[in-house]
């Protein structure tokens, strides 16, 4: 029996879904620290080539499990889709995190559930409330406090990662959709392999062979990369994306921790309380969402 297979039978869904998505927060850290050591030297649209590659080389032993029947897919272009747009997330990301502090990146993710609210009522004319606004405007405040314009100079990689939630909105709604049909390995593994192709030219361009110790730091990329993924997909899988987001906010200690031991970051206290507003309202948000789906299913 599998790990997985362990948590899967031992675990009630809420239970299994809070371990994912710390797991899945801590790899996303963990791959923030790996591009900060890595990138001084190296270019960051390198660095995402060797995410995709080594993201791909670390799923090796999950395809020969799995063979081909693993990975069928049943939605083909949303795959496509998915992971050309998480190109252009990771390379967003990547430019942050060398540009602010791990706490900071973190809580600024904590605004997707506000992008996709806001992407439903433009795009696809959904009817907002007095409610619905009133989140909005809080979660887009709790934004303004983490930033402060006017108060600091507002950081390029703060607008950075701004950019990477909204892109990543979109991916967010492909994940949850693609859960329905395919298991979370086949999505996390299509995800670093749709990349490799869109992540070469840009890579070849800015090239620099790695030192031997660079190799470790991509590989760490990588295999932190993948994990991330494959813990994210396996938690919008066993529960509703209400509950998964909202327990997306243990990513901010985790990231303030591990950002304290290793580069010696302490957030300011306008960071942690930003975080918790913009937490509240994603949160109100996505169980709202979550209701009036349904609602509208039994109806």
């Amino acid at each position: 029996m599998t790990f997985t297979e362990k948590i899967e039978e031992r675990y009630s869904a809420p239970a299994r879904a809070a371990f994912w998505i710390t797991l899945a927060g801590l790899g996303f850290t963990l791959t923030m620290i790996s591009v900060r050591e890595v990138t001084p030297e190296l270019h960051v649209l390198e660095a995402v080539l060797f995410r995709c590659l080594f993201g791909v080389v670390f799923m090796i032993p999950w395809m020969i499990r799995v063979g081909r029947k693993g990975l069928k897919t049943q939605q083909p272009v949303l795959i496509l889709t998915r992971g050309s747009l998480a190109y252009f997330v990771s390379a967003l990301y990547f430019f942050a995190a060398t540009m602010v502090p791990l706490a900071d990146m973190v809580s600024v993710t904590f605004t997707r559930p506000i992008f996709g609210t806001i992407a439903a009522i433009m795009v696809l004319h959904e009817v907002a409330h007095a409610r619905r606004w009133t989140a909005i405007g809080f979660g887009f405040a709790g934004m303004l406090i983490i930033i402060r314009p006017g108060f600091q100079e507002v950081n390029l990689g703060l607008l950075l990662v701004l950019g990477g939630v909204a892109i990543q909105t979109c991916n967010t709604i492909i994940v949850k959709i693609l859960t329905r049909t395919d298991p979370p390995d086949t999505i996390a593994f299509y995800h670093s392999l749709v990349m490799i192709p869109v992540a070469v030219i840009p890579a070849a361009i800015v090239w620099i062979t790695p030192t031997l110790e660079q190799w470790f730091w991509l590989m760490a990329i990588g295999a932190t990369g993948i994990m991330t993924q494959r813990a994210q997909s396996r938690a919008f899988a066993v529960a509703d994306a209400s509950f998964v987001l909202a327990l997306a906010f243990l990513r901010l200690p985790i990231a303030a921790l591990i950002g304290f031991v290793v580069f010696h970051e302490v957030p300011e206290v306008w960071v942690w309380v930003g975080a918790a507003v913009i937490c509240t309202s994603s949160t109100y948000i996505a169980h709202r969402e979550a209701a009036l789906a349904r609602r509208e299913k039994n109806v």
